[in-house]
């Protein structure tokens, strides 16, 4: 490759607040440090945490860029000490601990993935942030597996979307809630066996319709709030409910709890960015080793919404927060 340039351009968070608070800059190209690849960003993915760390909400833990940007594709530039697995020139996807707004991202080693043969860079920027998520709450702490159901909200999400593709290919049942006919529709012809559009529908009724009264194995939740109590009165016996994110809020009053007793519930909550280096390259050698070849037969591509170029950060930003997207956001970055 060329010599690396000494700046480059970045997308920063300028305060707290709307998506108009995200700004072109100029930054120093990072370094690579021990055990880090320096990767010359393609595309970058637009999650939800990046809307909450734009808000104020979600502040960059003190070891992270304070740029946002948790996913990207793109191809090695440089290599810290230490790095075996790498050389500059593959092309890689990755999970970045912030920083993926930009042109160039420093990256652990461990939490870089093959691009996969086939894919486009766009398609392989949506795979770090939501596969990691789903793999490791859906499979490796909940083990879902064939012949269960699973229940998804938020079925048209980029976490839905990789859940129906996941779950399908291993031979489970998948239902999903979301919030229109449309994303219904949507989620049912990429392989969801059941759709309830929970605003005209009772989803733990319908949960239970659709399981024979049984209810779900496996549920994920992004929703928390009232959800939570619900998703108790629709889980199955033996039932994993992983909580992965609380988008209506923490604070649940008058929740009773007694069904976790009762059905024997197992409750867990999970967060990402926070796992260490080595849990997260955990998470990416299960996926080498589970995933990567359903990758490699071309099935579970990551479902593209949009794209937009990096400078317009602000306007992806803004269509997320429409909650109108049918999979993931991307940004094109070179």
């Amino acid at each position: 490759m060329s010599a690396l340039p000494e700046t480059m351009t970045a997308i920063a968070i300028t305060a707290a607040g709307g998506p108009e608070v995200l700004q072109p800059v100029t930054e120093k190209v990072p370094q690579p440090k021990d055990g880090e690849i320096l990767v010359k960003v393609m595309a970058a993915g637009v999650n939800r945490p990046d809307v909450s760390q734009r808000q104020g909400r979600y502040p960059a833990p003190a070891d992270a860029s304070p740029l946002p940007g948790l996913e990207v594709s793109g191809v090695v530039a440089a290599l810290g000490a230490n790095v075996a697995k790498w050389k500059v020139g593959d092309e890689v996807c990755a999970l970045t601990h912030g920083g993926g707004y930009a042109e160039y991202v420093t990256v652990n080693q461990g939490h870089a993935l093959v691009k996969p043969k086939g894919f486009s860079w766009i398609e392989a920027a949506g795979i770090p942030e939501t596969f990691f998520t789903v793999w490791v709450n859906g499979f490796m702490i909940a083990k879902l597996s064939k012949g269960e159901t699973a229940l998804c909200h938020g079925g048209s999400s980029g976490i839905g979307t990789t859940l129906i593709m996941l779950a399908k290919e291993i031979g489970a049942r998948v239902i999903i809630t979301a919030g229109s006919d449309e994303k219904c529709d949507f989620c049912k012809k990429l392989g969801a066996d059941v759709a309830i559009n929970y605003k005209t529908q009772d989803f733990v009724e319908e949960v239970k319709k659709a399981t024979g009264g049984k209810g779900a194995n496996v549920i994920l939740d992004m929703v928390a709030g009232p959800y939570v109590q619900r998703n108790f009165e629709a889980a199955a016996r033996d039932a994993r409910i992983g909580q992965i994110a609380l988008q209506l809020g923490y604070k649940i009053e008058g929740l009773d709890i007694r069904p976790i007793s009762a059905k024997r519930l197992m409750w867990t909550g999970s967060a990402l960015r926070p796992r260490t280096i080595a849990e997260k390259s955990e998470i990416a050698r299960s996926l080498e080793e589970h995933v990567a070849p359903m990758w490699a037969a071309g099935k579970c591509r990551p479902i593209i919404d949009s794209t937009f170029p990096l400078h317009e950060a602000s306007t992806a930003h803004a269509r997320m927060e429409t909650s109108q997207h049918q999979g993931k956001i991307i940004m094109t970055v070179a």
